[in-house]
């Protein structure tokens, strides 16, 4: 039987490593504390994605950092949300939770795609902060012959 579960990959624009995500992360919930409001990890796109049910199967959304795939956080589900514009968005609301993952190259594109569960890179094992201690322009060039 094939696998339901379905992902969304997304750059990370702005983003330097998953170090930066996490710090840019803890100052946006520092901000939003200090109005005495809470911090909901998520990320608001204008497209809705068609295929949510298969997403909500216990998909994630996969962070592509730098030109690498680095991270996921799991997708929690949709809301809707209108902008000062009025103009209807999609929030995907995620789990606090990022995970690192093994690194894998990818190729800029616009908005997020659907990712399917046969082309994500594993978690990093347990325990790990980093892939390893090889330079990360060294890592991209190995995940661009397939050797990572």
């Amino acid at each position: 039987m094939a696998d339901k579960k379905l992902h969304l990959i997304k750059l990370c624009v702005g983003v330097n490593s998953v170090d930066n995500l996490l710090d840019w992360r803890q100052k946006q919930a520092e901000r939003l504390a200090a109005k005495g409001e809470v911090y909901l990890s998520s990320h608001v796109t204008r497209m809705w994605p068609k295929r949510a049910d298969e997403i909500l199967a216990g998909g994630s959304l996969y962070w592509v950092i730098k030109g690498q795939i680095q991270a996921r956080q799991e997708i929690l589900g949709f809301d809707e949300v209108r902008g000062e514009d009025g103009i209807r968005r999609c929030r995907i609301m995620l789990s606090p939770q990022l995970v690192r993952t093994q690194i894998a190259a990818r190729r800029p594109f616009q908005g997020w795609r659907y990712f399917a569960e046969a082309d994500c890179p594993p978690d990093m094992a347990s325990g790990r902060a980093r892939d390893d201690d090889i330079p990360v322009a060294m890592n991209l060039a190995l995940a661009e012959i397939g050797l990572r």
